[in-house]
């Protein structure tokens, strides 16, 4: 098993809505990805944020943590092959026009926060954000 490391974050709009991105067409996640060598977590965080949403006017509010799983696989369930430690930043933004530029994240939505949880598609990544949610409620 390989092990990477992922950057990404809980993006909320104006209204306090979510940023999910749907990856493969399959699944639903926080927007994130690989670090690339040489780059800082929260540089990847903001380059994946943009990538998989369009959103690059990103306001840092805090260090969220981070946690370990598996990578999902393209049919939407675990690939045993990759484990990954995700590392999390809390971001506001005024952007509210959601253009994805990498082609395998090719959707994504602001949710509001009572339904995050139950649409993302990894238990670990719902399991996170719950424990994170009163932090975003603020």
């Amino acid at each position: 098993m390989i092990q990477t490391e992922s950057a990404g974050g809980v993006v909320l709009d104006a209204e306090g809505r979510v940023l999910l991105v749907s990856q493969h067409g399959t699944s639903w996640s926080l927007p994130k990805g690989h670090v690339e060598e040489g780059e800082s977590l929260l540089a990847a965080a903001r380059r994946e944020i943009y990538e998989e949403s369009g959103v690059s006017q990103l306001e840092l509010l805090r260090t969220l943590g981070s946690y370990s799983r598996p990578r999902l696989g393209r049919d939407g369930g675990e690939d045993a092959s990759e484990l990954k430690t995700i590392h999390l930043f809390l971001f506001r933004t005024s952007e509210t026009v959601l253009k994805p530029v990498d082609p395998e994240n090719p959707e994504a939505a602001w949710v509001e926060k009572g339904r995050v949880a139950s649409l993302l598609t990894h238990p670990k990544d719902r399991e996170f954000f719950e424990s994170i949610v009163e932090l975003i409620c603020r």
